[in-house]
C-alpha cells in the first residue's frame, strides 16, 4: 500500500500602506501557517488562496517588498479584497496600512524550506 505524504500548509501575510509596494509581514509552514491564518480570521483580514503565489512570495525575507513582476497580480488581489470589504482604492493622504494573507499548500519535500 502506497503512503501519501501530506504537504504541509503554507501561509504568508503582506502589508500594504497604499503608497509603496506590499511587503512580506509574516510567513510560515504547517503549525505556524495555521496560527497566521487564525490571526487573520480573528482580525477579518482577507485571505486569498494561491499555492504558486505563496511559494514565490515565501522566498522573500520579512519586510522585503514584492517583486515588480508581481505588481499587477497583487494589485488585482488587493483591489478584489478592498471590493469585498466595501472599500475604494482611491488615493488617500494618510492611508492606513492594510493586511492581506495568502495561503496555499506548502513546499514539496524536494523544494528548499523557506522560513
Amino acid at each position: 500500500m502506497k503512503k501519501t505524504h501530506k504537504v504541509p500548509r503554507q501561509a504568508i501575510a503582506l502589508n500594504y500602506d497604499g503608497q509603496s509596494a506590499p511587503t512580506l509581514s509574516a510567513k510560515g509552514d504547517a503549525e505556524l501557517a495555521e496560527a497566521i491564518l487564525a490571526i487573520a480570521r480573528e482580525h477579518e483580514v482577507p485571505i486569498y488562496e494561491n499555492g504558486e503565489l505563496v511559494r514565490l512570495l515565501a522566498r522573500l525575507e520579512l519586510g522585503e517588498a514584492i517583486p515588480q513582476a508581481l505588481y499587477r497580480t497583487m494589485a488585482e488581489i488587493i483591489a478584489f479584497a478592498w471590493y469585498l470589504k466595501g472599500k475604494s482604492p482611491a488615493p488617500r493622504a494618510n492611508a492606513n496600512s492594510e493586511q492581506l494573507l495568502l495561503e496555499g499548500p506548502g513546499l514539496t519535500p524536494a523544494s528548499p524550506a523557506s522560513h
